[in-house]
């Protein structure tokens, strides 16, 4: 099992008045992570979407553990690792940890769908996609 790492920076546009991050805003830290764990195994979302593929990865379930606070200027982390993998789904399992004291942050349980864009409906993930997937997942299966 090999994570996938992403480095966020807490700004001003994050937190609320007292400087904490505000409590949706983990879940576009985790999207971003998302992102750029799918270009870093070279897929592209536009390619899949737009290039006549049309299809996409879409949020089904999200459960959050909030942990402890995030504040302004934090340097985070976070962590990404396939949990399971099925047909037309994928679950992944994200921490959001502080570089600088190691402490974790928030876990989310991510359920993703593959879905066409004409409709919505669920599609098959491509063999080829499922390969390149399992790199990153977990080994507790």
């Amino acid at each position: 099992m090999t994570p996938h790492l992403h480095s966020i920076r807490v700004y001003w546009e994050d937190t609320d008045a007292g400087g904490i991050v505000y409590h949706s805003n983990y879940l576009n830290f985790a999207e971003r992570a998302r992102t750029e764990m799918v270009r870093a195994l070279g897929l592209s979302q536009a390619e899949l979407a737009d290039g006549g593929k049309g299809h996409a990865f879409a949020v089904r379930r999200a459960e959050i553990d909030f942990i402890k606070s995030a504040r302004l200027d934090d340097l985070l982390q976070v962590e990404t690792v396939v949990s399971a993998l099925g047909g037309a789904s994928m679950q992944l399992t994200q921490t959001i940890r502080r570089l600088d004291d190691g402490a974790d942050l928030a876990c989310l349980h991510i359920k993703l769908a593959f879905i066409c864009l004409d409709g919505g409906r669920p599609a098959r993930i491509p063999e080829w996609m499922k390969k390149t997937l399992r790199d990153l997942e977990s080994e507790r299966r």
